[in-house]
């Protein structure tokens, strides 16, 4: 399926005026809001190839273009080339106004599709089982399980109008998600020795000493207690990796049973 652009679009407002664009339809508010009277599409001095020249805005005796293509880009430039004392700025993509050798008279506004946002996804297969034991806690501190369902929330820059596809972090998601399914987490200082298949496991609980042989293949080792807030950390740090690079953060519910649970939100540092 095509994705819609803005070019696709088209905005209405209250004078029932239609504007190409987010870009034009934003500035004629800002105008409306300022008090300048405008002219949308106003013809300026000039004739190109025999049809009337337009600008997207005339306010008293200065144009605005909006430049959102290769086509406004060489009008602009055209209109500052032949009529050097005009007052005329450009308005619109980046990528566009970043060619403009007149930088001066320039206001470079990006647009929506480089805006930061952020998509979740929340769906009954991303969900795990676990054992763990929380020594500390009077009512966790024997081994017990839960099934716990997750959302995860990806923040970044918009590409193509969008931050990820839904089916791609919904993929990565699962697969991290399978990484923890079935396992007995367990904070590493309670480890006293190892051997090559198993982790030997001994801890003073409040409900009474733990030793433990479990195997490797079976356990999750956490570097803290294995509260559903270190959980969420963990999953944000095996999820960072496999994100695109507009990626900037992430965000990891959890939910132990039903009505609670933890959130934690993360920024990605991609430094090496």
């Amino acid at each position: 399926m095509k994705s819609l652009q803005d070019k696709d679009l088209r905005y209405l407002d209250q004078k029932r005026v239609i504007y190409r664009s987010r870009t034009e339809s934003t500035l004629a508010k800002l105008l409306s809001f300022l008090d300048h009277e405008f002219e949308y599409d106003a013809v300026f001095p000039g004739m190109t190839n025999g049809k009337p020249l337009t600008v997207d805005f005339k306010t008293r005796n200065k144009y605005i273009e909006v430049v959102d293509s290769e086509t406004d880009l060489q009008k602009f430039k055209a209109i500052k080339q032949r009529n050097p004392d005009v007052d005329i700025i450009a308005l619109g993509s980046s990528r566009y106004l970043a060619k403009v050798d007149e930088l001066e008279s320039v206001f470079v506004y990006d647009s929506h599709e480089n805006e930061t946002s952020s998509i979740f996804i929340e769906d009954p297969s991303l969900a795990f089982d676990y054992a763990h034991i929380l020594p500390l806690v009077e009512r966790c501190s024997i081994l017990h399980g839960h099934t716990s369902n997750v959302m995860v929330e990806i923040i970044g820059t918009t590409r193509n109008n969008l931050v990820i596809d839904f089916g791609d972090a919904k993929r990565i998601i699962k697969q991290t998600l399978n990484l923890m399914d079935h396992k007995f987490f367990i904070c590493k200082k309670y480890v006293v020795k190892e051997d090559e298949k198993h982790y030997f496991v001994s801890f003073k609980g409040l409900q009474g000493d733990f030793n433990l042989q479990v195997p490797k293949t079976t356990t999750f080792m956490l570097s803290g207690e294995a509260t559903v807030e270190n959980l969420s950390t963990e999953i944000i740090r095996m999820l960072a990796p496999k994100m695109p690079a507009n990626v900037d953060a992430l965000g990891v519910y959890i939910y132990e049973g039903t009505n609670k649970g933890a959130h934690i939100i993360s920024g990605i540092d991609r430094r090496p």
